[in-house]
């Protein structure tokens, strides 16, 4: 019989935000927690410009909306977290302490309680309270200096590195580990996630090769960045572009004889910088002779670290993709599947959000009377 997911039985509340919060819940209920939505009053639409109903990011979610500025809704609050294991927020520091609801208030109320913060520049700092999107915090932490050509200016990388991998993934994270140690015995205790240090923390490899000389000379000159030609894109004869990531000796070779430049002298000697030039251009002339699907048959399946690059919508449809059900669809969407996978585990499958459509089940679990709700209602702790 197959394991409940790792995270059964742990409740999470997420404060509403966008981008890194959302990111880290998802991961979160992904893998089973309960994760209950405190959205803002007026439902999820307010100042927030995407349909909440397809919002791959708030899949498995309950929801109740509360106007935290009212005293009622932030002791719905209070309550909730009694509960609760623990809380995600993403509001600029001592926006939380201001509402009533910051990490000593809650932590009295439940001190297992595993409080974690997301913000920009963290809790503390010159920049704390300055507003700032994933840019500005993959700027300052050195990462988008080193993404882009040789010559050209820094490329943004989406908001893939600073709002869910150095922000929400790194959250998580952090939460799991609290929450570990909670459930072994240990008070809880508050997380200060900063998107720029989590970015920062990305580069640990890129800082290994910059100690060890590799990226010496700036941007889009290095093993990893674009500057290696046998760590590429290139374009094809039909407009395609494939990926070529033959970093190690055995692999170049066996590249090099499938192209059938073996014996090139531009490919004589992988790792000598001054041949690079004429590597790239005879890669480039190579894979701009045939269209894709030829490199791919041709390439794909052997020990040349090649791949076609997928364009973003048709990724599903690759047949390793299927083969694993990387993707899958929810109420008529693809979306990826949540990952990692477990062994002899359920699987959690994506929910799409219904908007607050269980607020008085949710509140009649957490004990309050019809009347009590109908009181909360007249306090404006749902809003108006």
């Amino acid at each position: 019989m197959p394991l409940p997911p790792p995270l059964a039985g742990i409740r999470i509340i997420e404060m509403a935000g966008v981008g890194p919060g959302p990111f880290c819940a998802m991961m979160l209920a992904d893998h089973g927690a309960e994760v209950i939505r405190i959205d803002r009053s007026g439902g999820l639409q307010a100042g927030v410009p995407i349909d909440g109903t397809r919002d791959v990011m708030l899949r498995n979610r309950r929801a109740i909306s509360l106007d935290l500025k009212s005293p009622a809704a932030v002791e719905i609050v209070k309550r909730l977290a009694a509960t609760s294991h623990g809380l995600i927020e993403g509001f600029r520091p001592g926006v939380m302490e201001r509402l009533g609801l910051g990490p000593d208030v809650l932590m009295a109320v439940n001190p297992a309680l595993v409080y974690g913060r997301m913000t920009g520049w963290g809790q503390d700092g010159p920049l704390a309270l300055t507003p700032g999107h994933d840019i500005n915090y993959i700027a300052v932490a050195g990462v988008l200096d080193a993404i882009g050509p040789a010559g050209e200016k820094p490329v943004p990388p989406l908001n893939l590195v600073g709002d869910f991998a150095g922000g929400g993934l790194m959250l998580a994270f952090g939460m799991v580990s609290a929450l570990l140690a909670a459930r072994g015995g240990s008070p809880g205790r508050v997380i200060d996630c900063a998107m720029t240090e989590g970015a920062s923390l990305l580069m640990a490899g890129s800082w290994t090769l910059i100690n060890n000389g590799w990226e010496s000379q700036g941007r889009g000159t290095g093993l990893l960045d674009g500057g290696a030609p046998f760590y590429d894109t290139y374009p094809t004869a039909d407009g395609g572009h494939v990926a070529v990531g033959a970093i190690e000796e055995r692999f170049f070779a066996r590249l090099c004889g499938l192209l059938g430049l073996a014996d090139d002298p531009a490919c004589a000697d992988q790792y000598d910088k001054a041949r690079w030039p004429a590597m790239r251009q005879t890669f480039a002339r190579t894979f701009a002779s045939h269209d894709a699907a030829h490199w791919q048959a041709l390439l794909e399946s052997e020990d040349a670290c090649f791949s076609v690059i997928q364009p973003t919508q048709a990724a599903p449809a690759h047949p390793h993709n299927r083969a694993r059900q990387a993707f899958v669809e929810a109420a008529g969407m693809v979306q990826p599947a949540p990952a990692p996978r477990y062994v002899d585990t359920q699987r959690v499958p994506p929910v799409m959000w219904a908007e607050n459509s269980d607020k008085a089940s949710l509140l009649a679990e957490l004990g309050f009377s019809p009347p009590e709700v109908a009181e909360l209602g007249q306090a404006g702790a749902f809003g108006r």
